[in-house]
């Protein structure tokens, strides 16, 4: 029996921040730990540049306006 999900989520539902990574968190329930140091723009911010964040395309990517930063999720989990 094939257990494998060939048809995975990558619209995320939520973020949040620690002092050296940011989790993402997904629709189907996964989530996504990337070492800050990845994204030199959110490495470099501060905790109020962080939060401010939008998801675009319902979830699909990450927009950071004050850092002009986008990020698509299905990049991060690949």
């Amino acid at each position: 029996m094939n257990t494998l999900t060939k048809h995975k989520s990558y619209q995320a539902t939520d973020i949040t921040f620690s002092e050296d990574k940011m989790t993402v968190f997904i629709e189907d329930g996964r989530e996504v730990s990337i070492p800050l140091e990845w994204f030199p723009k959110l490495r470099n911010a501060s905790p109020a540049e962080l939060n401010d964040w939008r998801f675009i395309g319902n979830g699909e990517g990450i927009h950071w306006e004050s850092l002009d930063e986008d990020l698509l999720v299905s990049e991060l989990i690949s």
